[in-house]
């Protein structure tokens, strides 16, 4: 019988496979242009980068609310945040930042069942694009 992972687990596990996918959605060839300066890197060398912070469970793992970011805006100049939400909208549609912002304060509450259903929903997607 396999072992049940903890919550903490299921979140990183999450987290890594989220990720991963965010990534390989945002790469051509290989390599991934960071959404808020426009640098070309292998997909290894960037990261997901956040709109609204990981904190706020509610758009955590929103497809809407990522994208790739090279380490340089997504850790040290904190996220670029302002540049990140006029990418949102140039690529959805004007407005769409300020509705992910408003979805990011609502309370969400996952039970286990519900990160192990995300994490294979994006595993399958994953897997799509590969």
């Amino acid at each position: 019988m396999a072992k049940k992972l903890t919550r903490s687990k299921l979140v990183k596990k999450l987290d890594s496979v989220f990720s991963q996918y965010i990534r390989q959605r945002d790469s051509e060839y290989g390599f991934c242009t960071c959404v808020t300066c426009g640098v070309q890197k292998p997909i290894k060398q960037m990261q997901n980068g956040h709109f609204i912070t990981r904190s706020r469970y509610a758009t955590r793992w929103d497809e809407e609310n990522c994208g790739a970011q090279c380490i340089g805006c997504n850790m040290f100049k904190q996220g670029e945040q302002y540049k990140f939400s006029i990418y949102i909208d140039q690529k959805h549609y004007a407005g769409k930042a300020d509705e992910i912002l408003m979805k990011s304060n609502k309370t969400v509450k996952y039970t286990d069942q519900d990160l192990i259903e995300l994490i294979n929903t994006f595993k399958l997607k994953l897997n799509e694009l590969n």
